[in-house]
């Protein structure tokens, strides 16, 4: 599983490719313009970004190249409709690390996609470690106390979320768009449900400070 940036302001092609990534078991965040792409893209860290050259308020090889120039080091894969050799040359040029041309086929995307994640775990290690929680979003396994954790998908999604961000606190509407986005089985029921038993499965003794705490009326945070 992968933490997926996609920034892409055709509503109906960006449905249809973060379904396919969902299916593919990796968490994807959705923005619909230039600007929150680079804003996003600074304050949190992801281990993908899809960025579209075509976007209202900041076109997307600008957003590449202040990316870039302010250090951020993502693998980030252009999707566009030009198909002219100089402008995939500008792209790569501006610090892309792979361009794939619309219409694409989501095999080739997925594929495209697995070949910068396993650049990016040849250079770092991407097991998630706080406090006694454990996670490999590679091998989709999770550990409390060195102790296997059964997770549901949902659960484990939740749970990469929290552990990506940890200390910092979100609404629930927040929270499922983030990890489930546009997912015809997401709602408040469902995403109350999957925390609850979430919650459950990392339950510490008495005493200790939960890993996952509701901060009354603003939300929920992971403790680190």
């Amino acid at each position: 599983m992968a933490k997926v940036l996609l920034v892409e302001d055709d509503v109906a092609t960006a449905k249809f490719v973060a379904t396919w990534l969902k299916r593919e078991h990796h968490l994807v965040e959705h923005v619909v313009n230039g600007n929150e792409g680079l804003e996003y893209a600074v304050q949190s860290d992801y281990d993908l970004i899809l960025l579209d050259w075509e976007l209202p308020g900041m076109s997307g090889d600008m957003v590449l190249k202040e990316l870039r120039a302010r250090g951020k080091k993502t693998p980030v894969i252009m999707l566009t409709g030009k198909s002219h050799v100089e402008e995939k040359t500008d792209a790569l040029d501006g610090g892309a690390d792979d361009y794939l041309t619309k219409p694409f086929d989501l095999k080739e995307l997925s594929a495209r996609i697995r070949v910068q994640l396993r650049k990016s775990a040849d250079q770092i290690d991407n097991i998630l470690s706080l406090r006694n929680v454990q996670l490999n979003p590679q091998t989709f396994k999770a550990t409390i106390d060195g102790a296997a954790l059964e997770l549901l998908p949902k659960e484990f999604a939740l749970l990469e979320f929290f552990m990506r961000n940890p200390d910092k606190i979100y609404k629930a509407d927040a929270i499922m768009r983030r990890v489930w986005g546009t997912d015809s089985e997401s709602s408040l029921g469902a995403f109350r449900t999957a925390l609850m038993r979430l919650r459950r499965k990392l339950e510490l003794p008495e005493g200790e400070t939960p890993l996952i705490e509701t901060v009354h009326g603003a939300g929920y945070r992971f403790n680190s």
